[in-house]
């Protein structure tokens, strides 16, 4: 067993001003996701450059922020908003959906291709292999921050918090939607895929890993479980994704259509 090393969630306090591990979490991914998608914009045959990969990231970022913290507030924190309307602003101190993210990269790559005059199934795909930095990243921000851990456990590597030994949870998200996605998707993306395929992968991938992992992960206090004694609010928001991962996956294994990613 390993004791919880109970880390300061702040990593640097000047006067005031307290920036937070949690907090850096966040610009470690964007800063990753926007090195990769440079480097990606630079691969041979790239239809991507520069100006682009830097707006992406801009409407990314904007998406992520917004719809992980109304996710959060819809799918789990509801409560907690009733009770203090600003903690929803309060996104330094956690409550970030992942799911809720990932509409709103959805809904503002959607934007930015019809501002670029680009089909929104190439700019999904080429952005696919840009979140995992930031999604390992961020689980270990919340390990930092003490949250989300898993059922009580007696393998040797259970971390012991407040007298119980638990599953760290969060360590396995890191490990498996952070660095298994990322390799996983950019080894696939590394050379031409038809249309749909990049996009069906991830959502296939991520969505098996983070069902899995509810398994061993505590629901939370306001939600428990919502039915048959095991099934959680993030497998039900799983399902959906693996399911679309799947057809996003026949579609383009059926029909074959060239990326415009690619001259």
């Amino acid at each position: 067993m390993i004791p919880y090393p109970e880390i300061d969630p702040v990593a640097l306090a000047l006067g005031p001003l307290k920036v937070r591990w949690y907090g850096l979490m966040y610009v470690v991914g964007f800063v990753g996701g926007w090195w990769l998608a440079r480097r990606r914009a630079a691969a041979p045959g790239s239809t991507w450059n520069v100006a682009d990969v830097d707006d992406l990231i801009f409407f990314a970022a904007m998406g992520v922020i917004l719809g992980g913290r109304l996710g959060w507030t819809l799918f789990y924190g509801m409560e907690g908003v009733l009770a203090d309307p600003l903690s929803v602003l309060r996104i330094w101190q956690g409550g970030m959906s992942f799911h809720g993210g990932l509409i709103g990269v959805m809904c503002s790559i959607a934007l930015f291709a019809r501002r670029r005059g680009r089909s929104v199934m190439d700019v999904f795909d080429f952005a696919v292999p840009l979140p995992a930095i930031g999604l390992g990243a961020g689980r270990i921000g919340n390990f930092i921050n003490g949250e989300l851990w898993g059922k009580t456990t007696d393998l040797p590597w259970a971390f012991v918090v407040q007298g119980q030994a638990r599953h760290p949870s969060q360590l396995y998200e890191a490990v498996l939607e952070g660095l298994v996605l990322f390799i996983v998707i950019w080894w696939f993306t590394s050379r031409p895929r038809p249309r749909l395929a990049a996009s069906g992968l991830f959502l296939l991938t991520y969505g098996c890993f983070r069902f899995l992992v509810e398994f061993v992960r505590l629901p939370d206090l306001d939600l428990g479980y919502l039915a048959l004694g095991w099934v959680t609010m993030g497998q039900v928001l799983s399902l959906p994704m693996i399911l679309a991962g799947l057809a996003m996956l026949a579609w383009s294994a059926r029909y074959r259509v060239p990326s415009g990613n690619y001259r």
